[in-house]
């Protein structure tokens, strides 16, 4: 590829492919994740990495060489990698005897950083001391936060934020009920993260709904909250920022209510009701004259015949 004026130009079929599945989409791809240890990575922070990785498969990279870097210092590197991997999403791992199991969650924004959130693991249980059968590779999660803190407290939000954007998955139109099959529970109270997850069974309970059941299958983390590094409300509001074409057009004279009932309004000219053509009945039928006088002589006759 050549580049002239700041403007890359292929010189090949493969690299015109390359540069046309990088470049803008009105509908994107699903975002991917790159995961990375750091040059003093212990046991507990690499195999808990592998089970992430494993939770986030196939949209993920993971890399098994480490990587001497610091994000909250300097993350030229990061952003490196994630131009060259095309990934949107990164986990970084360290351990030192300040910071001791460690794990940063973060996402980037045009190949810069956007958000970072440091967490320290104070309790693990890995996937492979949980002796259960595991959901299937590549299963779309259902997330539950629970606590007031990510309601209330800005920085647990933006924790909550981050964690949908990590955990979700790929965008998809429709879901059948055997595929809801994986739950991750994130708990947030007195100062600490409870990260679980489950796997949801359906049991028979005698009518047409299952009774559902959750069975723990691992990996099982306790955080606590660390170091924080977030966007600027202007930058976050720019990375949330859709192109005109995926905003639906609003409809006029249309409405709805809080439980979803459609209301349309019908604008008409106004109308003479005195023209208005109404159901002919017998009784209310117009008589003519002629008929009308003969029945009031006949009437009087009759009258007359009586009183003689």
């Amino acid at each position: 590829m050549a580049q002239s004026n700041g403007i890359i130009k292929p010189k090949t079929k493969r690299s015109k492919r390359f540069l046309e599945s990088r470049a803008p989409k009105l509908a994107e791809d699903g975002k991917s994740t790159m995961i990375m240890k750091g040059g003093n990575a212990n046991q507990t922070v690499s195999q808990a990495l592998k089970d992430i990785y494993s939770l986030k498969k196939p949209s993920a990279v993971l890399y098994k060489k480490k990587n001497i870097t610091r994000p909250f210092e300097d993350s030229t590197s990061l952003e490196f990698f994630s131009k060259k991997t095309d990934c949107s999403l990164f986990l970084f791992g360290s351990h030192n005897k300040k910071r001791p199991n460690n794990l940063i969650f973060g996402r980037l924004f045009d190949f810069h950083v956007l958000d970072m959130i440091e967490l320290g693991i104070e309790k693990y249980v890995s996937l492979s001391e949980i002796k259960i059968s595991k959901c299937p590779e590549g299963t779309k999660p259902m997330l539950v936060f629970a606590g007031e803190a990510f309601d209330m407290d800005d920085e647990y939000k933006r924790l909550k934020s981050l964690l949908i954007d990590f955990f979700r998955g790929p965008s998809v139109s429709a879901v059948r009920l055997a595929g809801l099959e994986h739950v991750l529970h994130f708990t947030a109270v007195d100062g600490k993260i409870f990260m679980r997850s489950y796997r949801s069974l359906l049991k028979k309970s005698g009518c047409r709904t299952p009774r559902i059941e959750l069975e723990e299958i691992g990996p099982s983390l306790d955080f606590v909250l660390r170091r924080t590094h977030l966007a600027s409300d202007d930058l976050y509001k720019l990375s949330h920022k859709q192109p005109k074409a995926l905003k639906p057009k609003k409809k006029k004279n249309i409405s709805h209510n809080v439980f979803g009932t459609k209301f349309g309004r019908v604008h008409m000219q106004k109308q003479d009701l005195s023209k208005l053509q109404t159901r002919k009945m017998k009784g209310l039928r117009k008589r003519k004259r002629g008929a009308v006088d003969g029945q009031q002589d006949g009437e009087s006759s009759k009258v007359a015949k009586m009183e003689s």
